[in-house]
């Protein structure tokens, strides 16, 4: 195999590689969590979303009804959002990220503790409705 073959043919296999890894995670439609709550009881989650881009958009479905997200990114199989809840005067603000995996999403999702304090963290999978 002459050089030039060579180099045309590793050019073209990292640009496949670089291809493959730019696609952005299919994470639009709905995905179903049982998430720990409190007291050690689960509580379902709904997440719902919608991908244009990079950018993420969509809901979070529970017993407290409907919050959409904002903040909302997809970057390779990588996905973070926000979800801001208002208690009266005070607004609570939950960061989620994400790692996709087939029709799986390993999350990890962050309260801020009190007064800046430190926070609760929480580790659960959701998965994609109907699969």
């Amino acid at each position: 195999m002459s050089v030039k073959v060579r180099i045309v043919f590793c050019t073209v296999a990292l640009l496949a590689v670089c291809a493959l890894t730019a696609v952005a995670a299919d994470v639009s439609g709905k995905w179903v969590a049982q998430v720990p709550g409190r007291d050690g009881a689960t509580q379902e989650r709904v997440f719902v979303f919608q991908v244009s881009g990079a950018t993420l958009t969509g809901t979070i479905s529970s017993q407290r009804g409907d919050q959409p997200i904002s903040e909302g990114k997809v970057s390779g199989d990588e996905i973070s959002f926000v979800v801001v809840r208002k208690f009266q005067e005070r607004e609570m603000k939950t960061t989620y990220k994400g790692k996709v995996s087939g029709n799986e999403i390993k999350f990890t999702s962050t309260v801020p503790g009190r007064d800046g304090g430190e926070g609760r963290t929480q580790e659960f999978t959701a998965k994609k409705a109907g699969s």
